[in-house]
């Protein structure tokens, strides 16, 4: 089955953008606890390369495994102790299954995504993509060098007696 991605469903760098395609194959089972939901999520990432800001696209392929508990059976787990943060509960015969979604996709985008492996970056002086330029250099002086460039001129030549 095929669905539009829902908002934030990455992160700052990547993710997968609102209303493109997602492809679920999921099945759905009734379990004495609830609904236990597992199956496979596919689409398509966007973001940009953290080095050179280029356009960075990944195929997202996770698997997705949930279990949806009846509201009984979580009223029962709190009151033995057990709450558990990430219990879902049913909503009568309805699930929503967008935090699960969100929790499966997420922490699979790449953390730092690049354009290639060997993606040289941006220069840090002037902003020039240096896989369009690969000689590209700026002649810098170290300042602590700059007392001596005093010592010798242009016109100083080395006299042969």
């Amino acid at each position: 089955m095929t669905v539009k991605a829902p908002a934030d469903l990455g992160t700052a760098v990547i993710g997968i953008p609102e209303g493109s395609d997602l492809e679920l194959d999921l099945r759905l089972e009734a379990v004495m606890e609830g609904v236990l939901v597992t199956g496979a999520v596919r689409g398509q990432a966007v973001g940009e390369c953290v080095r050179c800001l280029d356009e960075v696209t990944c195929a997202v392929d996770v698997v997705l495994a949930e279990l949806f508990v009846y509201p009984e059976r979580a009223a029962v787990a709190a009151q033995d102790g057990d709450e558990d943060d990430d219990l879902r509960e049913l909503d009568g015969d309805l699930l929503d299954l967008e935090p699960a979604l969100r929790d499966a996709v997420v922490p699979m985008l790449p953390f730092q995504p690049v354009c290639r492996p060997d993606c040289p970056g941006l220069c840090s002086l002037c902003g020039a993509r240096l896989a369009d330029e690969p000689d590209h250099s700026h002649e810098t002086l170290d300042p602590r060098w700059a007392a001596l460039g005093g010592l010798t001129g242009p016109d100083d030549e080395t006299k042969e007696s």
